[in-house]
């Protein structure tokens, strides 16, 4: 047996349920006095170089709680309000620390129902101003579940992490504004081409390819949409995952950032092999696993296989 594994059945054999919720929310507490020293701190520090030295976790899966509040305290934002999807059950997500910490209105998305059911168990859903909509957003439906749960016009952060159409959903929304805007890219796919996941509404990263790399887009490719929307990119969280981009009109003291010089290269290791078990490849095997996949070539509108390009 594993030792987390006997850890945890020796707590819940000392302690009742209701006692280990306690000692969970006594360590959530704790996280969240230390972040608040945190976000003093950055506040303190005024401008930063680089976002990822603003990083700290609390609920997002990597240090991107740390930079979100500081863009936040950065930036003029009137409306505080969010949108996230891909969220699973919430107790790991960019916008959970917002809700909890700031009191900002928000909306998340996921497309299994035991999450939603789970997030509406959660003692958060009644004590903060949150609406959980079990959904498979594609880029024909985005706007109108946007649009049912009443938000619509200008937000303060739109998240989205689908692990696929992350591209071509992004282009489509459109009834929504957002100041900030967090979006997952694939580091696996290099910073030199602007591509993305041919669009298929029923995309799923586990059935694309045994290896689960083959999905959503390229860096390059959300600078080229964030250019066009009028969005300036301004950095990547430090795992390689996370772009961030803010509305030029907000920017203010913060500095864009080209494309090549804010990428950051991911090394965790996540790829599966055929059985579906965890590979561990990294680096450039990550790639050649999936070279004979094709991917839609933003720039030169047409379908390319990944082992025909330099990546």
């Amino acid at each position: 047996m594993k030792i987390l594994s006997l850890i945890k059945r020796l707590i819940k054999e000392m302690l009742g349920i209701s006692q280990i919720r306690a000692v969970y929310n006594q360590i959530e507490d704790v996280k969240i006095l230390t972040a608040k020293l945190l976000i003093n701190q950055i506040k303190a520090h005024g401008i930063y170089e680089n976002l990822q030295d603003t990083e700290f976790k609390v609920f997002s899966q990597f240090g991107d709680d740390g930079i979100i509040q500081y863009l936040i305290n950065q930036i003029e934002i009137t409306r505080q309000t969010f949108v996230e999807f891909g969220v699973e059950n919430y107790t790991e997500s960019n916008t959970r620390f917002l809700l909890v910490n700031n009191n900002w209105k928000g909306l998340v998305i996921d497309g299994n129902k035991a999450n939603i059911d789970d997030i509406r168990k959660d003692n958060l859903y009644w004590k903060y101003d949150l609406t959980a909509v079990q959904a498979f957003v594609d880029k024909d439906n985005i706007n109108k579940i946007l649009l049912e749960n009443n938000f619509s016009g200008e937000i303060g952060i739109l998240s989205i992490d689908i692990d696929g159409n992350d591209y071509w959903i992004w282009e489509s929304i459109h009834v929504v504004d957002p100041i900030i805007v967090i979006i997952e890219y694939n580091s696996v796919f290099g910073d030199r081409y602007a591509i993305t996941i041919p669009y298929d509404p029923n995309f799923n990263r586990a059935k694309a390819h045994f290896s689960n790399l083959f999905w959503g887009c390229s860096l390059k490719a959300l600078g080229l949409l964030a250019e066009k929307k009028g969005y300036a990119f301004v950095g990547s969280n430090s795992q390689g995952n996370n772009a961030y981009f803010v509305r030029k009109d907000k920017l203010g003291r913060l500095k864009p950032l080209q494309i090549e010089s804010g990428y950051v290269k991911s090394k965790f290791r996540d790829s599966r092999d055929r059985q579906g078990q965890l590979s561990y490849l990294s680096g450039e095997e990550r790639l050649e696993v999936i070279k004979d996949m094709f991917v839609y070539d933003i720039e030169k509108n047409k379908l390319v296989r990944l082992g025909d390009l330099e990546v």
